[in-house]
């Protein structure tokens, strides 16, 4: 592991063993004779390199092995094969130091204390921690500048909506300022300024060395938070690199809309082998399908522009969601992983 690398694994693979009986007592008692089990590989292979800082969504669909992945990371499972290290340390061997190294927020599940005010769930959060009461009042500070924690610190757990419970738990899982934070689908349920909210907190503690492993469903997280994507498949990466490769790679086709200084008409026509042209919305107005390996966005403009005058342009990417569902219906080709260069 290098000294910029904060995540290290090779060849990591989970594999549960379950047991394969029959139903009613008859299965059971020809399982307690005779046991019987079936085995599934819930991570496969994984190969992964995170740096200090990156943000990183570690998309898939739903049993694709990513929450596995994480339990692994943090040391709650212990691999069947490979190796892992978090920060130099093994998870699973030294569970005690990797958790002073991580942060971690599950959407579902709150790490604050039912019953307790926020600001005593967070008080007992520094005690375990040991951390210095000056540190702790600054990242106190900064939580409130960042998520408006101060409203929240005299307000018991039960009572703060989940939107208010989201930005309390991130507080906490922050709160010994971490080199690595695990989130899982850390936006769920949250109405739109309260992602917003955690949206922007989060690039402000990535931008501040914070490395963060995102696992979500919600494209704006991946698009707002990310800069790099690995999707993961029946517990194997499918891809891994930055969020344009993937859009390249995927999705090549663009759409670009032009409003003209006069009617269109057939003349005008640049006729560019692979492009589709449409009428827009009025007859100054066309849309150009294209695609951005064969050309240019600027070589099309050119080519129309020396028929009529181009007034205004407007070019439609391919969404990120778009990008991960044709990914995973196999479009992809062959996989493509390893820490992007």
């Amino acid at each position: 592991m290098t000294p910029t690398t904060v995540i290290e694994a090779r060849g990591l693979t989970k594999t549960f063993r379950t047991p394969d009986k029959q139903p009613g007592l008859a299965g059971s008692l020809r399982h307690l004779v005779r046991p019987r089990h079936r085995s599934h590989t819930a991570v496969n292979g994984i190969d992964l390199t995170v740096a200090a800082g990156e943000a990183v969504a570690y998309v898939g669909p739903n049993g694709a092995g990513k929450s596995t992945t994480v339990k692994l990371l943090t040391g709650i499972l212990q691999p069947t094969s490979g190796q892992v290290e978090v920060c130099g340390i093994v998870p699973h061997r030294n569970r005690f130091a990797n958790a002073r190294n991580i942060g971690v927020l599950f959407g579902q599940r709150s790490q604050l204390w039912w019953d307790l005010q926020v600001r005593d769930s967070l008080a007992l959060l520094r005690d375990i921690h040991r951390i210095p009461q000056r540190r702790y009042a600054e990242r106190i500070a900064e939580f409130d500048a960042l998520l408006g924690l101060g409203e929240l610190l005299p307000v018991v757990t039960r009572r703060l909506s989940l939107g208010q419970r989201m930005r309390a738990d991130l507080a906490a899982a922050l709160l010994h300022s971490p080199s690595v934070v695990f989130l899982d689908e850390p936006t769920i349920g949250l109405d739109i300024i309260a992602r917003q909210a955690v949206r922007d907190f989060l690039r402000a503690q990535c931008r501040n060395g914070t490395t963060l492993l995102l696992t979500t469903h919600d494209i704006g997280d991946i698009e707002q938070v990310c800069q790099r994507l690995m999707i993961i498949d029946g517990g194997r990466a499918i891809f891994d690199g930055p969020i344009d490769a993937v859009r390249a790679q995927v999705a090549r086709q663009r759409t670009l809309h032009l409003t003209l200084d006069a009617d269109w008409s057939a003349a005008h026509d640049p006729h560019l082998p692979g492009t589709r042209l449409s009428p827009g919305t009025s007859p100054r107005h066309v849309s150009i399908a294209f695609d951005h390996a064969t050309y240019g966005a600027g070589e099309i403009v050119a080519a129309i522009a020396a028929r009529v005058p181009v007034v205004d342009l407007r070019i439609d990417e391919p969404s990120i969601e778009d990008v991960v569902r044709r990914a995973y219906a196999g479009e992809l080709g062959q996989p493509t992983v390893g820490r992007p260069a």
